[in-house]
């Protein structure tokens, strides 16, 4: 079954010849580029969007496997902090973002003579309500994920199978979604989320979001990280100190 999946994803990247791949630096985005490089070798091109609301620890791996599949990469800065529709924070959110993102890709691709934008999404990814699927559709893009019927597993399956060092890589979501709906972004939040993250990181912990509500932080990890609570509450006099530093009054573990 795999085997039959993945000979139709090399067939749907080959039709089109020469790609531009959306690259997170995710599994799903790195399995893509990985086909596409295989299949298309020069014909392939990888672009990283570096902005606010990417963690920096994502940048540099993105950067790193890259590297290690022999993708050319490129990266290019967005400032979404300009985009008002994005940083009023609706429940449009991920459209605004997605589209932007999407429309620069499309031009880097029209300039540098590639066909076709590629995206990562997977088959179970449809399964949502997103919103960020609607600007991909709008916008053309295609997901060979998709059409190919990968879902989470199949992915990370031949991400195995294909030797990716990040195939067994956290999923992980924008910094933006850390902060409620309705309440706006701001640079500010999104750094000082980014480095509560980053330091609490430090102690293995895994599945790890750190809420922004303001004055609090709420320290949030998913259900099956026990060990990852009992990291931190081992670690929480260290870890309040530096949340605090950071801006927040109070710091709370979610249930």
């Amino acid at each position: 079954m795999l085997d039959r999946k993945y000979k139709k994803l090399q067939g749907i990247i080959k039709d089109n010849r020469c790609v531009l791949v959306a690259f997170s630096g995710g599994v799903d985005s790195s399995l893509l580029a990985k086909v596409a490089r295989d299949v298309l070798g020069e014909n392939a091109l990888a672009v990283t969007i570096n902005s606010e609301i990417m963690p920096r620890n994502e940048l540099k791996e993105a950067k790193k496997i890259a590297k290690e599949i022999g993708i050319k990469h490129l990266i290019v800065k967005i400032d979404f902090m300009k985009n008002r529709d994005f940083t009023k924070n609706s429940s449009l959110r991920c459209y605004y973002c997605k589209k932007e993102i999407m429309k620069l890709l499309k031009e880097i691709a029209k300039e540098r003579r590639f066909n076709v934008v590629l995206d990562g999404s997977n088959a179970d990814d449809m399964k949502e309500e997103r919103p960020g699927v609607k600007a991909l559709k709008e916008e053309g893009i295609i997901s060979p994920l998709v059409d190919a019927d990968f879902g989470k597993d199949d992915v990370r399956k031949l991400a195995r199978k294909l030797n990716l060092s990040n195939s067994e890589k956290e999923s992980n979501t924008c910094l933006a979604t850390r902060i409620p709906r309705g309440e706006r972004i701001t640079p500010d939040r999104l750094r000082r989320i980014d480095k509560a993250e980053e330091f609490i990181k430090r102690f293995k912990v895994r599945n790890l979001r750190v809420r922004d509500h303001g004055d609090f932080a709420r320290i949030e990890v998913s259900d099956d990280s026990d060990k990852s609570t009992q990291i931190i509450l081992d670690n929480k006099k260290l870890i309040t100190r530096k949340l605090k530093s950071l801006g927040y009054k109070y710091v709370t573990l979610s249930l």
